[in-house]
Order: C-alpha cells, then structure tokens, then sequence
C-alpha cells in the first residue's frame, strides 16, 4: 500500500528534482545535496548538509534517513546518528549530518545524492512503571552475548 509524502522546496532549492526512488523496488527516496557552493569534508570532518526540501509525512510514520551505501564503500562517507529519525510532526528543513570516515578529502556537490530516506510506519506507545519486567530467555544478555560467530 503506497504512502504519499508531501514535499515543500526551501527559497533556495529551485532546481532539484523531487526525492525519489531510484527504482520500483527501492525502500528508499534519495536525498540531494542543496548548496550554494561545494563542500569539501575532510577525513574525520562532519557537516550538516541542506537538503533543500521540508516535508510531511503521514500520520503515525516516522522518516528514517540513511546512509548510501555506494558512498560509504568508494569515499567513507556515511552519517552520524543513523538512523536519524524525522518525526510525523516536523516541518524544517531536512538535513543530512555526513561524516568523513574515509582516508581522503570528499567534495560534495549541489544535487550530488547524498542520503536515503525511508518512511516507515510507528505504533504509538505509551509508558507506564513496572515493579517488575516480565522474563525472557535472552534476560539481560547484551552486546555480543550471543557470541562472535
């Protein structure tokens, strides 16, 4: 079942193509950069990059933005707190926190895609106090308590 996505240009996003899926099985939307001049992260450097659009999401979904595969693996670039969650609610301007893990300097472009963007769909929950929390089999078994292999 489709989803629609409402997306709004910022004053100074007046050539980018809409986000879209690359492909009819893509999960994702691909983010663009939005610059006004390229911008170059050094090894190690992280940035906040413009994508030039706001957006509204459907009641009870969250957008989960991601890193793109193919920059990570040929430059190093992937994202910091990814996924980074955009909330139903929010109506700024979305941005991409990149960072630099490569050995190189990479320079980012105005269109270069940069991000995916991912809208899933969230249940609202509630919290509420426990005494006690109910047993499972795993208890309180955490990183890496299942072994390496």
């Amino acid at each position: 079942m489709s989803m629609k996505v409402l997306f709004q240009r910022c004053a100074e996003n007046q050539d980018l193509p809409l986000p879209q899926r690359m492909t009819e099985g893509s999960a994702g939307f691909d983010l663009r950069a939005c610059l006004a001049e390229p911008v170059t992260l050094e090894p190690q450097q992280r940035r906040l990059i413009s994508t030039g659009f706001r957006m509204a999401l459907p009641a009870r979904c969250e957008g989960q933005i991601r890193p793109r595969s193919g920059l990570a693996l040929r430059h190093g670039l992937t994202l910091l707190n990814t996924p980074g969650t955009v909330d139903e609610d929010y109506r700024g301007e979305v941005k991409v926190l990149m960072i630099n893990l490569g050995t190189e300097p990479h320079t980012i472009r105005h269109g270069d895609r940069i991000a995916q963007l991912v809208v899933a769909s969230v249940a609202p929950a509630l919290a509420e106090e426990a005494d006690e929390l109910p047993a499972t089999s795993r208890g309180e078994g955490g990183f890496g308590h299942t072994g390496s292999a």
